[in-house]
């Protein structure tokens, strides 16, 4: 049985965003290196994982017989394949800017293609259906993290404060409103095609168990990467904790608790991800982000054409 989903709905629907990347400088937030790059290890991340989403998830739709779960689950692949053509957008713009990040997103295409590809690596001799479960049970377990950070984006008033690129942000928050706007999509997903408990349950924990280390190395690991190889600092930096915890003091990020306290909720047994971020917030923000409302106005213009 499947963890009943909230009674009201809301659909899920991808928008054909565009951004304009010309006028966008390297450090988007002025003098903060530390707090751009962090946030930037989202464009190191996201367009191989968000592609890797939408092929598991093609794999896993033959599994669903629940109609609204259907259509939930292709909207949610409609803007996760949107999310990963706008930061592949991002890497094209900083490598004009002299920060090649292909040397990095090499591991990224590896840990999505084989180590998390269609089949066990190393011959791992797991049955093909656990191992589509466990890919969904990560992937439920990684958008507990990205509703959580959509839901700090949108109300992260040091941002503002910082007088950021504003393409940038707008990016950042359409990208954070859409992830709260789909926040149970996954989960509802793994809960309906998951097995039955207790194995479903124990495999939620081992999803997140994975999951959380992972990021937190790569995501280490982007940071410092992109700050060695910033071309426009004038002595070649190194991630480090104090900067990152100033910023995060500054409101630049959000603190570790956060993030943290993230993963004792999902474990809750009772645990919906609707119960995160605000949905209306999300929908209030989409209404007046600049490129989804260019977006908008385009289809209008094309459905009067």
């Amino acid at each position: 049985m499947s963890t009943p989903r909230p009674q009201e709905h809301h659909t899920i629907a991808p928008r054909r965003v565009a951004f304009e990347w010309r006028r966008t400088p390297l450090h988007w937030i002025p003098d903060e290196p530390t707090a751009t790059h962090v946030i930037n290890v989202l464009h190191l991340l996201l367009p191989a994982g968000e592609r890797w989403f939408v092929r598991v998830f093609k794999e896993a739709l033959p599994l669903v017989r629940d109609e609204q779960l259907l259509q939930d689950v292709k909207g949610f692949m409609g803007q996760e394949a949107t999310h990963s053509v706008q930061h592949s957008y991002v890497l094209e713009h900083l490598a004009h800017q002299g920060l090649d990040t292909a040397p990095y997103t090499r591991h990224v295409d590896f840990l999505f293609a084989y180590l998390l590809g269609d089949k066990p690596p190393f011959g791992l001799p797991v049955p093909e259906a656990e191992w589509l479960r466990f890919r969904l049970s990560v992937i439920a377990a990684i958008e507990q993290f990205t509703a959580v950070l959509g839901n700090w984006v949108l109300d992260a008033d040091g941002l503002d404060r910082a007088g950021p690129d504003p393409v940038m942000l707008d990016l950042l928050r359409w990208h954070g409103a859409e992830e709260v706007e789909h926040r149970a999509v996954a989960f509802d997903m793994y809960q309906h095609a998951g097995g039955e408990e207790p194995a479903r349950y124990a495999r939620r924990v081992l999803g997140m168990s994975v999951t959380a280390p992972v990021l937190i190395y790569l995501w280490t690991w982007g940071a410092s990467y992109l700050l060695r190889h910033d071309p426009q600092l004038a002595v070649r930096s190194r991630y480090s904790l104090r900067e990152h915890n100033r910023a995060v003091h500054k409101g630049l990020l959000p603190s570790w608790r956060e993030l943290g306290t993230a993963i004792p909720r999902y474990l809750r047994r009772s645990y919906h991800p609707s119960q995160e971020g605000s949905l209306r917030a999300a929908v209030s923000y989409l209404a007046s982000s600049p490129a989804a409302r260019a977006a908008a106005g385009a289809v209008g213009r094309t459905a009067l054409s």
